[in-house]
């Protein structure tokens, strides 16, 4: 892909995608002009003495300390030291590159009185990938995502870590193997670092991006686990669904009449079978699995508006020459988004896991008895299931509201907290247990289908049943199977069930791609 220009207030959610996914990212600099007017903003007010938050007074329940004018760059150093305070292990560095874009792209809206060369620092680290070692715990998701945010600005004043060409050393010899020397913050600067939801955003944004993929996938396995059953195909029926008028259920139907066409294996049972309905993990597939889409549209709407926002404190107004102190940096809206992203993902790893409890279910399949030749001498499927059904457990603890556990800090000046940047970094775990869902529901669905060998199924679905078997044999006797659910649980995660099903399958609107 071709490098993404980042333009403030106007970058798509492609193109944060594109930046996640390792696409190089450099600021548009036609942004300068309203940069420099906002940094010279803050220098009147500097100048005039007059008290403005963060620039001249303390930070939170110190706001009403005034710092003297010789005191203020070691002010800005200060809260930087004082406030990289993470715990835990670092951030990936697809999250920490997506930090960096959504931070240079909220400061080069000329609305927070950073100076243009310490912008460019910025664009610098991004472009040469020399990343902050952010830890990923110590946000609550309010006054901004304060000590992860903290970690980065340390990086531009030489302190802390940073990896460069995947070399984890010290920010100051990063910076000076890139011939970079580290920045004196000036009045405002640090604040403006600090202060910002892009920690929370690139965590929400990253694991939105993974639910879309895993949505995708569970199409495809539970397209699958419908033919492996002998599953009708009448519930998707577009009539059925254009009743109902919801658009994500009527484009999953679509998306699986389109991967079911064509199959022998539907076929030779459409008339004559004595089963009036099927469970209703195979029927109802449309209708939660298009509540699911729906529900990943809505945050990706949030997320899309939350990226390209304003949101650190206070804000500069360079056309009226005003100072504003309010209240962006809380995040609630990526909390709320995070939150549906975990439903979303919660709920297509249970239906999964309720498709792969009924293939090995010889009662509801029809199959062979854990999806094995020899059911007692062998045991097949068991396990796996049970594997499935513990993820689903985790997810299920994991799915609580974050957004609702509010703890006041800050000496109570912060009272309420959205906990996004927690609800945000959860996903990721969520996003894991679920692709190896997907693996194991792969695998146990290819099983059934060839099972009803000579027919095949559809084209679309043979082409992915071929690329599983092209890594894992037909389980005939008991094996080791571990292996088969990593090797199944990454094709989901590096999109090949995708690719080789060669159909188009629904995803984040559009219009926000």
């Amino acid at each position: 892909m071709p490098a993404v220009t980042l333009r403030p207030g106007q970058v798509p959610l492609g193109d944060w995608r594109a930046i996640w996914q390792g696409v190089p990212a450099a600021l548009d600099p036609a942004c300068r002009p309203a940069v420099e007017a906002a940094a010279a903003t803050v220098d009147k007010v500097v100048t005039a003495d007059a008290p403005v938050y963060g620039v001249n007074t303390g930070f939170g329940r110190l706001a009403s300390v005034r710092i003297a004018p010789g005191e203020l760059a070691a002010l800005q150093r200060n809260i930087v030291l004082s406030h990289a305070a993470g715990v835990g292990p670092p951030l990936p560095a697809p999250v920490v590159r997506l930090v960096l874009a959504l931070k240079i792209a909220s400061l080069g809206q000329g609305a927070s009185g950073i100076r243009w060369p310490t912008l460019q620092r910025l664009n610098d680290l991004l472009r040469r990938d020399i990343l902050p070692v952010i830890p990923a715990q110590g946000s609550v998701g309010a006054s901004g995502d304060l000590a992860p945010l903290a970690h980065l600005a340390a990086t531009l004043i030489g302190v802390g870590e940073a990896t460069l060409e995947g070399a984890r050393m010290p920010a100051a010899q990063a910076l000076q193997r890139a011939g970079l020397a580290p920045l004196t913050l000036a009045p405002k600067e640090g604040l403006a670092l600090l202060n910002g939801t892009q920690v929370s955003t690139a965590l929400a944004l990253a694991f939105l991006f993974a639910a879309e993929d895993a949505h995708r996938a569970a199409l495809v396995s539970g397209a699958l686990s419908t033919d492996a059953a002998r599953g009708s195909d009448a519930p998707f029926d577009a009539r059925i669904h254009a009743l109902r008028r919801q658009p994500g259920q009527i484009e999953v139907a679509a998306a699986l009449r389109a991967l079911m066409a064509g199959s022998e294996i539907r076929a030779s049972h459409r008339d004559g079978d004595d089963r009036v309905q099927d469970p209703y993990c195979l029927r109802c597939q449309p209708q939660v699995m298009g509540a699911c889409l729906d529900l990943l549209r809505a945050a990706a709407v949030t997320l899309a508006a939350e990226a390209n926002g304003v949101t650190d404190n206070p804000l500069v107004f360079a056309a009226t020459g005003e100072i504003l102190s309010g209240g962006n940096f809380h995040a609630e809206p990526v909390a709320f988004a995070a939150d549906q992203i975990a439903l979303a993902l919660c709920e297509i790893g249970a239906l999964a896991e309720r498709r792969i409890a009924m293939l090995v279910d010889p009662t509801l399949s029809r199959l062979p008895a854990f999806l094995t030749p020899a059911p007692g001498l062998n045991s097949g499927f068991m396990i796996p299931q049970v594997t499935a059904a513990a993820l689903v457990a985790e997810n299920r603890q994991r799915a609580h509201p974050a957004s609702v556990d509010s703890i006041p800090t800050s000496a109570n000046q912060e009272d309420h907290v959205s906990m996004a940047t927690h609800g945000a970094r959860r996903l990721g775990e969520m996003a894991e247990n679920l692709m190896q869902i997907l693996g194991i529901e792969l695998l146990a669905a290819a099983q059934g289908c060839d099972m009803h060998a000579p027919l095949a199924s559809s084209p679309p679905l043979e082409r992915v049943r071929a690329a599983l078997r092209r890594r894992v044999p037909t389980l005939g006797e008991d094996r080791l199977l571990a292996p088969d659910i990593a090797c199944a649980a990454g094709m989901i995660r590096e999109r090949i069930c995708l690719e080789v099903a060669e159909i188009a399958l629904p995803g984040l609107d559009p219009e926000l791609t």
